[in-house]
């Protein structure tokens, strides 16, 4: 099944805890602290792979979860960093955040890779904190929190070759006859609900052809999940505008061909001007040559019209021969046609915390004062101390005293509650 779409959780490793530990040794009196730093938390890597085709792994597992640090431990020994968590993309995959809808990456190139949630530093160890005037610290930090975020993958396909066309005009044909893609094949519409891709050769080359389910009237806005196909459409290199040149369905092809060009102009600008041919199908199907004779009348001028019978074969040789000449003229495709479409600019704030009411707790946010909380040694007197100090240095206590704070009021920030007091919190 093509999977072309997914939503996943990723957490980054958190950072191991430097250790509070002090010399002992025999005849060493006052040895000093030497409590090691934790090691660094794991990052969630993505990387481009251009031998996988479908987001199908991401169907079956949703969360994923990089290693922590190792902690600190006595004797100056640090802990050991995380190894990253890597997982591995198709080629063409749009990475955004399920939150805010921003892009956070564009995978495009076979080993291009991005770090989506960096892994937490490790917290010091006490023998950081020594100095002139505290020879014996007991405080030591926590490892830092890896970040975490849920993501949204949207696989747009890298192809050489697309067709297009209205339903049923024989797509599906077509490439079963000219590689080894087997989709499915019938007398009625939508047969194809999902890209097909086949490798062709020809002579000493090849090439990936995909088969885009068809495209109807009204396609741009969404219509018979138009948005679903046209996206598949924005990184194909060539495309071939297949029409049922017989009007087997009593639709015109000249008809067809506007409808579908109008499709792909209000979908995007840039992808109408995507070198394309003109493929006539059906040519062994009696009264097409009426047809045939009018398409090369009205777009011979303007198009390379390449008249096909993909049931019987006729014309699909001189075909992929100008397929395989205008395809080195043809740069790749880096990007999708429209790269900024769903990209978000986020505003900052200045603040360095928010402070909230909820159910008589003070909420304190921002991303600095919550990084200190997650860290902070609240097992020892110093490193309780040490906190109050960060506290009052950000203005956290100022701004609590100005809200209205009393004695014995719950202070929150993340997952760590305090009970205010003046004498200490």
């Amino acid at each position: 099944m093509f999977y072309d779409r997914a939503k996943i959780f990723v957490k980054a490793g958190d950072g191991g805890a430097g250790a509070v530990s002090f010399r002992r040794e025999k005849y060493v009196p006052l040895g000093g602290p030497n409590g090691g730093d934790g090691g660094r938390g794991g990052d969630v890597i993505l990387v481009a792979d251009e031998g996988l085709r479908t987001l199908v792994d991401f169907r079956y597992r949703r969360h994923y979860k990089a290693e922590r640090g190792e902690h600190g431990q006595g004797k100056d020994m640090h802990g050991k960093g995380a190894d990253n968590l890597i997982l591995r993309v198709p080629a063409g995959t749009i990475i955004k955040n399920e939150a805010t809808g921003e892009i956070l990456a564009d995978l495009t190139k076979h080993g291009q890779s991005v770090i989506i949630a960096k892994g937490g530093r490790g917290g010091r160890g006490n023998a950081r904190f020594m100095s002139n005037t505290n020879k014996a610290p007991t405080v030591a930090e926590r490892g830092e929190p890896g970040e975490e975020l849920w993501l949204l993958f949207e696989l747009k396909l890298l192809a050489d070759v697309g067709l297009l066309g209205f339903p049923n005009v024989g797509k599906s044909t077509l490439i079963s006859r000219v590689s080894a893609a087997r989709p499915k094949i019938a007398d009625y519409h939508f047969t194809t609900l999902v890209p097909n891709l086949g490798v062709v050769e020809v002579e000493d080359t090849n090439f990936v052809m995909a088969d885009i389910p068809g495209i109807i009237e009204g396609a741009h806005t969404g219509a018979g999940l138009g948005h679903e196909f046209l996206r598949h459409v924005e990184r194909t290199r060539l495309l071939l505008h297949i029409l049922d040149i017989s009007g087997s369905e009593g639709r015109d092809p000249l008809e067809d061909f506007r409808i579908i060009n109008q499709e792909l102009a209000l979908y995007s600008p840039a992808l109408a001007k995507r070198p394309m041919l003109v493929v006539p199908n059906k040519v062994d199907v009696t009264g097409s040559e009426e047809n045939l004779e009018r398409l090369k009348q009205e777009l011979g001028g303007t198009y390379e019209i390449y008249a096909i019978s993909a049931v019987t074969g006729e014309g699909i040789e001189k075909l992929l021969h100008r397929i395989i000449q205008m395809l080195p003229e043809t740069p790749p495709l880096e990007f999708s046609a429209s790269p900024d479409e769903h990209r978000l600019v986020k505003a900052e704030s200045d603040a360095r915390f928010v402070i909230s009411r909820q159910d008589n707790v003070y909420v304190i946010t921002g991303k600095e004062i919550e990084r200190h909380a997650a860290m902070a040694y609240l097992d020892t007197d110093d490193g309780v101390m040490r906190f109050q100090n960060i506290m009052k240095v950000m203005g956290v206590d100022d701004a609590l005293r100005e809200r209205g704070v009393k004695e014995g009021d719950k202070v929150q920030i993340g997952n760590l509650e305090l009970q205010w007091s003046e004498g200490g919190r």
